[in-house]
């Protein structure tokens, strides 16, 4: 198959929507003589700051000599970004590959895959056949039913910062939410915590003890913020003295110590990192969309924020990096997210709105999420595409801040059209 036919497979109708369970997965993988044993693994599950945290650990495994396997979503630019080996995406020839040796088995399967279901199998042999030392791995939805919990007991099972999201799916409450997340929890594992969260901590705290595995929550009480900046964040933690990350947002530093948290368990655990790789690898870490300055003339500041949970953290980075500025936001939402809550929590900082409904079925109208702004006391403009949104954004923002919030999807989508469209000075 081409490259563009191997996606188009991917994403075909029949592969569609959410089915719970592990059997499907298990049934692909058994067929292709289960790769997923045949690796190591870090499995990070959480609610906001999941990717953040594998991209730190992937790097700092990767400075400690390592062949690291990186599993994420969703992607920015190219599908091929959710696969990766030391920090390159799989090539389209290997993910053509892959995917023609998968196709059979799964269109033999009288229970088809989901699409996510099909990805984690592709991913999986991938990764055994690049031979790779360990795979940070992390959870599409939840936990204990998404399709990456196949795995054995990982050497580190990761749950990073919790919030209110995917309600529907979890359910209505963040125990259930926390109890969908611990799922990821094995005998044989031992699990690091963001923590915070009372009544997410006791449910993971509980799922600890029914599984006999050691809990670390990650001792923020040693993190000391130095500076947090357009260059990005410098922090002492556990230790270490004067980290750094290119990573803006204020909350990066919090994501990179649960990362080095999950590293001193590794290292209990026999693997070989040293302090220095930990400093090497945070140095090097890149993970773009999160809280990125994708240009400073005109300044633009691209997110990838799509909840409140998420929002407010973004709100604290633009306070703390740019104290006393009003943004001109250029938005994107998803109809089944708490957009009201993103909404108040932008709207004190908000200058002027610009909306535009992102390339998915599931973005709220952009007419719709203007009125949204409205109502707040906020100027806002619907615009017909991104492209016309985000210039429409950097001209009213010129002189001062633009910031584009959105899903990943989105983020990817503005990041190209910035890129193909004459906005520098």
């Amino acid at each position: 198959m081409s490259y563009e036919s191997t996606l188009a497979y991917i994403h075909q109708v029949s592969w569609r929507g959410q089915k719970p369970g592990l059997s499907r997965t298990r049934d692909l993988l058994s067929a292709l003589g289960s790769p997923e044993r045949q690796l190591r693994f870090v499995h990070i599950a959480g609610t906001n700051g999941k990717g953040s945290t594998a991209a730190c650990l992937a790097s700092i495994l990767q400075a400690a000599g390592y062949r690291v396997g990186l599993y994420t979503s969703p992607f920015l630019n190219r599908f091929n970004e959710r696969v990766q080996v030391n920090g390159v995406p799989i090539s389209d020839g290997d993910l053509e590959q892959v995917v023609d040796e998968i196709r059979p088995h799964a269109d033999a399967m009288a229970d088809a895959p989901t699409e996510f279901e099909l990805i984690t199998a592709l991913g999986f042999l991938y990764f055994a056949r690049q031979k790779c030392d360990i795979v940070v791995l992390e959870v599409g939805l939840g936990g204990e039913l998404d399709s990456t919990n196949v795995i054995p007991a990982p050497e580190c099972a990761v749950i990073t910062a919790l919030g209110m999201d995917h309600v529907r799916e979890l359910g209505p409450t963040l125990a259930d939410i926390a109890q969908a997340k611990a799922g990821i929890i094995k005998p044989g594992t031992t699990v690091v915590s963001y923590g915070g969260a009372p009544e997410a901590d006791e449910v993971i705290a509980a799922k600890c003890r029914e599984t006999g595995c050691p809990l670390i929550a990650a001792p923020f009480q040693s993190l000391t913020v130095r500076s947090t900046d357009l260059e990005g964040c410098r922090f002492d933690f556990d230790g270490l003295q004067d980290l750094t990350i290119p990573l803006l947002g204020a909350y990066q530093p919090k994501n990179a110590a649960v990362a080095v948290t999950a590293a001193r368990v590794l290292t209990q655990r026999g693997w070989q990192i040293t302090d220095e790789a930990i400093r090497r690898g945070l140095a090097s870490v890149s993970w773009p969309g999160r809280f990125e300055l994708l240009s400073r003339s005109p300044m633009l500041i691209l997110d990838g924020s799509h909840n409140p949970h998420g929002m407010r953290a973004t709100v604290d980075s633009l306070r703390a990096v740019f104290p006393g500025e009003k943004f001109v936001f250029l938005l994107s939402v998803m109809a089944d997210k708490d957009y009201p809550a993103m909404l108040d929590l932008l709207a004190p900082l908000a200058k002027e709105f610009f909306t535009v409904t992102a390339n998915t079925p599931r973005a709220l109208d952009a007419q719709v999420l203007a009125e949204a702004c409205r109502a707040r006391g906020v100027p806002a403009t619907a615009c017909g595409a991104i492209p016309q949104g985000l210039a429409a954004a950097l001209e009213a923002g010129r002189g001062g801040v633009t910031v584009a919030l959105g899903t990943l999807y989105f983020s990817g989508d503005v990041r190209q059209a910035f890129l193909a469209g004459q906005f520098g000075q």
